[in-house]
């Protein structure tokens, strides 16, 4: 038999490969300059969380830790008497925005009242907006005035005001009888008056509540034009009814300023010679309480825009002259026969409109618009007046002129069919399927997208609750901004927390769905974002972006657009921004050059998506004490 010899086991094979190996990982470590590294950072590699650009330290804030994001604070601190500083590390990769002038810091870019000068009088067209140049841009930010503190939390906020916030005394003295806001010390008081309800917003509110049914879900959106300091809508909002309030700039000294420091939805806007920023068929209820807008007048435009905003089957209210003239006439300083003139105008618009005359009850009057225009069309054929428009999109309202003519409804097969869709009362309303989609009026969206987008938002918001502990602590944030609202479904997610969302539907998105965000109940308006908002600074307490940046490439500057962000977000307020990693790189330079306190972190979905976010805080700082405002 055969013996088999036992192979011989060789060391020098495997001590060549270990040594060849070990020459090849110290050659491709070594680097000029230096000694080997073990590790390699990228700011693009998908495989890993992205490291963070180094951000200057914010001395006012303190730090709350959360596992995504360890540095950042999202809790207020700040009172009138803190530093105002915040200090900052120059770095030559980080361009430094600096303070604008003490001046600047109620500007608002669109309205601003020197340049409004420029424009006709004339129905007002000088209060709307006119924008600047790219050439007269801003490229600072605006400063807060000295002694600014962090707003009253909701619902104290809906009474109370810090006089350092909004310091303006002329409403005190030009509305002293008529209860609509008090000085006390440091702080004002808004009793809840108005011009025409003496005995308060909500004693106002429940008398029109014993004409119309505001308790049953079938009323959520309304509309106040002239709103003053927007006690009407701040006052509707305990019955769950969601009011866009909105007034001109400096009609009185910073009402719509009052109005968002109370954390009631106000834009800064008038009725003039463009359509109003939402799209048709959006308000459940339109409301005038003495907002000293002609209704009769130029052919009654004014009222026709009313028409074109409010839904099939809603209500227009009106309160102050001319309603119940007979009484007073002699308080409101004019003539019987004015103010009969006056009235009589009025229902002869409505009438032509079509709508009804519901009541008039001591000092409310109400019309109701129809719930579709077939016998209004049958009408029209004999009289003409006014002529249906043809031409122009009715939810187009970008800077689009109003016509003096009246906005068809969707066609209806019969008498009691409601125009567009029937729409479920609050609250089921802000979950059932709107009639612009089950009907297929949005292109590619269609019930699945909706529901999809639903449950989509609502992962994404718990998510954002892990990362920014303060957003699910109630009463931390009040006022907020989507930038990029799409169907709405981020403010839906927040529907149970106590604050409101204003829904941006960018002019330039691809698909127009502010229609679809009224149908679900909520409230938004238009607005390019390459131009400033209707706003004034210091309006929201945490601004939601998702993909803005991604839209805006190659149509305006980034930083034109963190600044106008910057501009309209308190002190301590936060953002959110969801984008492509590149992008977001970049618009962190520009957060750490505007002293913001930022960091990326990754995707719900985890560190292999391209999207990822940017979550920030604005730092605290004002203008210097003893500094003069214009």
């Amino acid at each position: 038999m055969a013996v088999v010899k036992p192979k011989r086991t060789t060391l020098y094979p495997l001590a060549l490969t270990t040594l060849l190996c070990t020459l090849c990982f110290l050659l491709g470590s070594w680097r000029p300059g230096g000694g080997p590294t073990l590790s390699i950072t990228t700011s693009s590699a998908l495989g890993a969380t992205i490291p963070c650009l180094s951000s200057p330290p914010n001395t006012t804030t303190k730090t709350t830790a959360t596992n995504a994001s360890p540095s950042l604070d999202f809790a207020s601190h700040h009172t009138a008497d803190d530093d105002g500083a915040a200090s900052a590390i120059p770095e030559d990769t980080v361009k430094r925005y600096p303070p604008c002038n003490v001046t600047y810091s109620e500007y608002t870019p669109c309205e601003d009242t020197r340049r409004s000068l420029r424009f006709p009088r004339d129905r007002l067209i000088y209060r709307e907006r006119h924008c600047p140049e790219k050439s007269e841009l801003l490229k600072c930010r605006v400063p807060a005035p000295s002694g600014y503190r962090n707003p009253f939390k909701w619902p104290q906020s809906r009474d109370l005001v810090w006089y350092a916030n909004v310091p303006h005394k002329e409403l005190t003295v030009e509305k002293a009888v008529q209860n609509w806001i008090r000085y006390e010390g440091d702080r004002f008081r808004f009793p809840g008056g108005g011009t025409m309800f003496p005995n308060g917003a909500g004693a106002y509110i429940d008398d029109i509540g014993k004409l119309i049914n505001l308790k049953d879900g079938s009323i959520r959106t309304a509309i106040d034009t002239g709103c003053g300091v927007a006690s009407w809508g701040a006052y509707l909002l305990s019955r769950n009814i969601l009011t866009m309030s909105f007034a001109p700039r400096d009609t009185h000294e910073a009402q719509v300023q009052f109005a968002l420091e109370r954390g009631v939805p106000a834009l800064i806007g008038v009725l003039a010679s463009k359509r109003l920023p939402y799209p048709s068929r959006a308000f459940d209820m339109a409301h005038c309480s003495r907002c000293l807008i002609p209704w009769g007048q130029y052919d009654g435009v004014y009222l026709t825009e009313v028409d074109r905003v409010l839904r099939p089957g809603g209500y227009w209210i009106l309160s102050g002259p001319p309603i119940h003239w007979k009484r007073w006439w002699s308080g409101w300083q004019r003539t019987k026969e004015d103010l009969n003139a006056e009235q009589t105008l009025i229902e002869n618009v409505a009438k032509s409109l079509c709508w009804k005359k519901l009541v008039e009850k001591d000092d409310i009057a109400i019309w109701q618009k129809p719930a579709n225009h077939l016998n209004c069309k049958a009408d029209q054929k004999i009289t003409q007046n006014p002529p249906f428009c043809t031409a122009q999109n009715p939810d187009k309202a970008w800077y689009t002129n109003i016509e003096t003519c009246l906005t068809p409804l969707p066609e209806v097969s019969n008498d009691h069919e409601v125009a567009g869709g029937e729409l479920a009362k609050w609250p089921a309303r802000l979950n059932a399927i709107p009639p612009r989609i089950s009907k297929g009026t949005i292109n590619g969206v269609k019930a699945e997208v909706f529901q999809k987008d639903m449950q989509l938002w609502r992962r994404r918001v718990s998510y954002y609750k892990t990362v920014n502990n303060q957003f699910g602590q109630p009463g931390r944030y009040r006022n907020i901004l989507d930038m990029n609202a799409y169907l709405g479904g981020f403010a839906a997610a927040l529907i149970k927390d106590p604050l409101w969302v204003m829904n941006i539907v960018p002019v330039e998105a691809k698909v127009n769905t502010l229609g679809v965000i009224y149908e679900r109940g909520l409230i938004g308006t238009y607005q390019s974002w390459c131009e400033a908002m209707s706003t004034y600074p210091r309006t929201y307490d945490l601004i939601h972006a998702d993909s803005v940046f991604n839209l805006y490439k190659d149509r305006c500057e980034p930083e034109d657009i963190m600044l106008e962000m910057d501009r309209i977000l308190r002190p301590e307020g936060s953002v959110i921004l969801r984008d492509d990693v590149d992008l977001l790189v970049k618009l962190k330079r520009i957060a750490d050059g505007m002293n913001w306190d930022s960091q990326i972190v990754d995707h719900e979905d985890g560190p292999l998506q391209r999207q990822k976010l940017l979550f920030a805080v604005k730092s605290y700082w004002t203008a210097p004490a003893g500094a003069a405002q214009s």
